[in-house]
């Protein structure tokens, strides 16, 4: 199941304002050799526009004309780049606590999430609300890069001392897998070159970290949950008795002559066959996206899902969400909410406000019970249906939802089952 030199690997950048996340990714990109010409030019020219002496590498990425103007990253940049080893596409995310929203949508579907600190302030409040909610999103691996290390002369205890710190509070979350590396993206200090300024640090630089970062293990393979997107009925000659149920393997294996169950209806079958975009499978798995088809005529139609007999999902209709509040407007109290979750889609409302974290301490906030944007708030949310759903921490697809307001149609919240 190893895709090997085709393995996508998503990444997430955070960091307090002006700690270099954007000229991280330019110098990632630039050494690299991931930058078309054209793309150099341009940065080379408005470079030169502003008075820098070299190629300013925070460039590539501030796409929007006020992100130029003010020097900073307002909206998430999306880039992609390839190498020999792996492919890659970053979410550059903002640093500012106003933009704790579009770090979360950055970081929903990562593999890994790179935390800049700056050498001479080390680890500040950003730094542990960053871990925070790289943690609650669930990210399996957390890059600390201690940037402008050049400008603390290279000091192996200026590096040794904010590794404790981050440690220190790190312990209280779960992160399973956390990475120092001390670089100068400025320079290019152990961001694709090994650092001849810090003989000291005998690990591998970034690009290497990344390109060789163990991430197969990280989706569920242990539990089977395709959620139905559409029922495939050609009425062709060659298909004429053809009826397929056509999804994307959100976790786990489904092989051919599998016993399953069809919730929420819970009939049983086995599947009869599994087609993929080249033809006929034995098996499929997370995250192909195939068509199966069973042995029995089961009524099975969008939002079902195809599980394992023996392993299943709960099915309910009271969920606990760990929420960010996505929409400028706060939210309504009884309000009537669409809930997507997978390939379901069920009319909802948010009963209870339980706490809110105050993202300045990360402490509970029991007695504020108002959604307003950027909050991030444990809720009670009743659907008119039951969903078929797992922990967040156990599978990040079947664990999620989005909340859409009926009103306006605005997508508003996105949330974590706990």
């Amino acid at each position: 199941m190893e895709l090997n030199n085709s393995q996508l690997l998503r990444f997430t950048t955070a960091g307090s304002v002006d700690d270099g996340k954007s000229t991280l990714i330019g110098r990632l990109l630039y050494d690299s050799k991931s930058i078309f010409e054209d793309q150099l030019e341009a940065v080379e020219s408005t470079s030169k526009q502003k008075g820098h002496a070299g190629v300013d590498l925070a460039l590539f990425t501030d796409g929007l004309r006020d992100e130029r103007e003010q020097g900073i990253t307002i909206d998430v940049a999306y880039r992609y780049f390839t190498t020999p080893k792996r492919k890659f596409i970053i979410a550059d995310t903002p640093g500012h606590i106003q933009y704790t929203r579009n770090m979360v949508t950055g970081a929903s579907t990562a593999n890994a999430a790179i935390i800049l600190v700056d050498a001479r302030h080390g680890v500040i409040e950003q730094t542990k609300r960053h871990a925070f909610i790289a943690s609650l999103l669930n990210i399996p691996h957390v890059i600390v890069c201690i940037n402008k290390m050049d400008l603390v002369d290279f000091k192996e205890d200026v590096y040794q001392k904010i590794i404790n710190q981050f440690e220190e509070f790190a312990s209280k979350m779960l992160i399973p897998d956390i990475r120092f590396i001390p670089i100068s993206a400025l320079l290019g200090d152990n961001v694709v070159n090994r650092s001849e300024h810090m003989d000291w640090y005998q690990g591998a630089p970034l690009l290497h970290t990344l390109e060789t970062m163990h991430i197969s293990s990280d989706i569920n393979k242990v539990d089977a949950r395709f959620p139905v997107q559409t029922v495939l009925r050609p009425q062709s000659k060659e298909f004429v008795d053809y009826r397929g149920y056509a999804g994307r393997m959100a976790s786990g294996v489904l092989r051919v002559g599998d016993e399953i169950c069809v919730l929420p209806s819970g009939f049983t079958s086995r599947i009869k066959g599994i087609d993929g975009a080249q033809g006929p499978l034995k098996e499929c798995f997370a995250p192909q996206s195939v068509s199966i088809t069973l042995e029995d005529d089961i009524d099975i139609s969008r939002g079902d899902m195809i599980v394992r007999s023996n392993n299943q999902p709960e099915a309910t209709q009271d969920l606990e969400v760990m929420l960010c509040w996505l929409n400028d407007k706060p939210a309504r109290p009884r309000a009537k909410y669409t809930v997507m979750h997978t390939s379901n889609e069920q009319k909802a409302m948010i009963k209870e406000v339980i706490y809110k974290i105050d993202i300045h301490t990360l402490n509970r906030v029991s007695d504020d019970t108002e959604l307003n944007m950027n909050d991030i708030c444990k809720v009670k949310i009743r659907t008119t249906k039951p969903l078929m759903v797992d922990d967040y921490r156990e599978n990040r697809t079947t664990g999620s939802i989005i909340l859409i307001d009926d009103a306006t149609n605005e997508t508003v919240a996105a949330g974590m089952l706990v």
